[in-house]
């Protein structure tokens, strides 16, 4: 299993809104994509709401079935629609992917 984190700090206006409004813009565009896209096995939306000055706005946490699932959902022409409006409206995002283990205690 694939686990697939993504952060986005949007910018303060950009595509005729302000940051609150493309933060719930992304989100329910994010949201979208657990229904349209078969890959995804489990996908989750937070908004931030903490002031911290390093704190991001909005995270995407997924999981899939292996790699290539990932790479899959990331061609899916729905993905590429949203992220063409994620590069329109955030400064800055980070990700990473990571193979779950499933270790067992002694």
């Amino acid at each position: 299993m694939i686990k697939h984190i993504v952060m986005f700090k949007l910018k303060e206006s950009a595509e005729g809104s302000d940051k609150a409004v493309n933060i719930q813009r992304l989100k329910a565009k994010l949201e979208a994509l657990s229904g349209k896209i078969d890959e995804i096995k489990f996908f989750e939306v937070g908004i931030n709401f903490s002031d911290n000055g390093v704190a991001y706005d909005l995270v995407l946490d997924s999981k899939f079935e292996s790699k290539e699932s990932l790479y899959s959902y990331q061609k899916n022409p729905e993905h590429v629609k949203v992220a063409d409006f994620v590069h329109k409206v955030c400064e800055d995002r980070v990700v990473v992917d990571y193979i779950i283990c499933m270790c067992l205690a002694p």
